[in-house]
């Protein structure tokens, strides 16, 4: 299975907690905010990178912390977080 996150750092309040879940995909900077490890740029403040299957519970967990929801999390080209309500 393909697994992509995505993060909105224009949207992202710098609150860490993501960091503290899952240090090896994010690393907090100077700004206050973090960036996606590994990650390549997109437009608007967008960082993305794929990730493989066995850090999907890992991943989940950092975009369910994130009190903004500046995560998304994708797979096979399906957003599975945030959840659609």
């Amino acid at each position: 299975m393909t697994h992509k996150v995505e993060l909105d750092r224009r949207g992202c309040i710098g609150a860490g907690a993501c960091a503290a879940v899952a240090p090896e995909y994010w690393e907090m900077k100077a700004d206050g905010k973090p960036d996606l490890i590994g990650g390549t740029q997109k437009e608007n403040e967008f960082q993305e990178r794929e990730f493989p299957d066995k850090d999907l519970n890992m991943i989940l967990e950092s975009g369910k912390v994130c009190p903004v929801n500046a995560i998304l999390i994708w797979q096979n080209g399906k957003k599975i977080w945030p959840e659609q309500k």
